[in-house]
């Protein structure tokens, strides 16, 4: 895990941060709260973050957690996890990129869409898993 932590930081000093300090830190806070949602078991909250795009397509909490459940299990039960880059794609969209070790106790890249909602809340468009071999112990 040294490494991983070694790594981040290595990645942010290099990748500078696109977006403005408050509205990665708003993007941020979203995924911390669905992540932690999930963790506590409080799906109906994990669900709340999702976009109004994610909503249409698991128009309700049962549908949604399967495919969470089944599909992003590192996601759904994340041992721990650290943010990397961060992009601002544009005013109202933020790429994110999340260090996550999984329930299996291995290392996993999470790449997060967010948008920026009318009601001034970042919701999550998307995400893009994928085991991460070269942080692995």
């Amino acid at each position: 895990m040294h490494r991983a932590a070694a790594l981040l930081v290595s990645l942010v000093l290099t990748f500078p941060a696109f977006a403005g300090d408050a509205d990665v830190k708003s993007a941020q806070d979203s995924i911390s709260a669905q992540l932690q949602a999930f963790r506590a078991g409080d799906n109906a909250a994990a669900y709340g973050y999702a976009a109004p795009n994610v909503k249409r397509i698991f128009p309700t909490l049962d549908i949604f957690m399967g495919m969470v459940s089944g599909g992003y299990k590192p996601v759904y039960r994340a041992q721990s996890f650290a943010f990397g880059e961060s992009k601002e794609m544009s005013p109202t969209s933020i790429v994110q990129q999340v260090m996550i070790v999984g329930p299996d106790g291995k290392d996993y890249e999470a790449v997060y869409t967010l948008e920026l909602q009318p009601d001034g809340v970042w919701r999550i468009t998307g995400v893009s898993l994928r085991a991460s071999n070269s942080l692995s112990t």
